[in-house]
C-alpha cells in the first residue's frame, strides 16, 4: 500500500504540538462544546446520532486491523483489544448500543482519562494526512465525546460507587493486560515498559515503579471527574434547604 495507507512512517511522521496536533485537541474542544450547547436537540436526534457515533467508532477500528493486515503488520503483540482505549471504544460501542448505565459509570472514569492522555500525548507514529493520523484522533475523541454525550443529553452522572467500579474493573484488566503480555510479549496497557515516544509515563519513575504511580495518577484523575457533579450536588442541597 502507498500514500496515506502506506506503512512507510518516513513519509507521514507525527511531530507532537505541531498544528496537525493541534488541530485535534482544538476540534476535540469545539465539538465538546457544541454538543453542550445544542444538547436539547442532539436529545431529539438520540437514535440517529448514537447510530453516527457507533458507526464511526466501529469503522474507524475495523479499518485500523484491516489496514493493520492488508500491510502485514497485524500481530497479537499489539493489536488485541487490551489497551486501555481499546477497552474503552468496546465499552462505548455497548453503551450506545444499549445506554447501560452501569458501562457509563466505567467508561466515564476509564475512557475520559485513558483518551484524553492519548490525545495530549499520543503513542503515534503517523502524521497528517495520513488514515492512521485521523483514525487514531477521531475513535479516541469519539471515545471521550460518547461520555460527554451521556452527560449532557442523558443527564448521566457519575457516582461514588462507579468510581471504585471504575479501580475494580481497571485492575482487573491489567491483570488480564499482564497475563496477555506474559503470553505474547507484548506490551499491554505499556504493563512491560514505557512507550518509545515521550508521554506522560516519562514523569512517573523507572520501571516497574511507573506502574504504580500511574495508577495513583489515575485514581487521582478519577477522583478530579467525579468532584464536579458532587459540587454541584451539594449546591443543589444547599439551595433547597435554604428555600
Amino acid at each position: 500500500m502507498s500514500g496515506v495507507f502506506s506503512h512507510d512512517y518516513n513519509t507521514f511522521p507525527f511531530i507532537a504540538f505541531t498544528a496537525s496536533h493541534l488541530l485535534m485537541i482544538f476540534l476535540f474542544a469545539v465539538v465538546s462544546a457544541i454538543m453542550f450547547i445544542f444538547r436539547g436537540r442532539l436529545r431529539n436526534m438520540d437514535g440517529q446520532v448514537r447510530k453516527i457515533m457507533f458507526f464511526l467508532l466501529f469503522t474507524m477500528e475495523l479499518f485500523y486491523h484491516i489496514w493493520l493486515y492488508k500491510g502485514g503488520y497485524w500481530d497479537v503483540t499489539f493489536a488485541l483489544p487490551l489497551h486501555l482505549c481499546s477497552i474503552s471504544l468496546i465499552l462505548c460501542l455497548i453503551l450506545l448500543a444499549t445506554k447501560s448505565k452501569v458501562v457509563f459509570q466505567i467508561v466515564y472514569f476509564i475512557g475520559i482519562v485513558g483518551a484524553l492522555m492519548a490525545i495530549l500525548t499520543p503513542e503515534l507514529f503517523l502524521g497528517f494526512p495520513h488514515f492512521r493520523y485521523f483514525q487514531f484522533f477521531i475513535t479516541h475523541n469519539l471515545i471521550i465525546w460518547t461520555c460527554l454525550y451521556f452527560v449532557f443529553v442523558h443527564n448521566y452522572r457519575p457516582t461514588g460507587k462507579g468510581l471504585l467500579m471504575s479501580i475494580l474493573f481497571l485492575n482487573i484488566s491489567a491483570a488480564g493486560a499482564f497475563l496477555a503480555n506474559k503470553l505474547t510479549d507484548g506490551n499491554y496497557m505499556f504493563l512491560s515498559y514505557k512507550p518509545d515516544n515521550a508521554t506522560l509515563l516519562d514523569y512517573f519513575g523507572p520501571y516497574p515503579f511507573y506502574i504504580f504511580s500511574l495508577e495513583g495518577a489515575a485514581i487521582l484523575l478519577f477522583i478530579m471527574l467525579l468532584v464536579p457533579f458532587k459540587l454541584k450536588d451539594r449546591e443543589i442541597a444547599r439551595k433547597e434547604q435554604s428555600s
